[in-house]
């Protein structure tokens, strides 16, 4: 059998976490998502800030 592999963001003893987050344009008022790879402490505090 062949075995699966699963790509993960976890290198060492450091979590990343990717973040996607919808950012509304003010010209248009369509929603574009706008997406980062960080570290997973970070990530509450930048999903607080607009």
């Amino acid at each position: 059998m062949a075995k699966k592999v699963v790509a993960t963001l976890q290198t060492g003893s450091k979590k990343f976490t990717k973040v996607i987050r919808a950012v509304k344009n003010p010209k248009t008022g369509a929603y574009t998502f706008e997406e980062k790879v960080m570290n997973a402490d970070v990530a509450k505090e930048y999903l607080k800030n607009k």
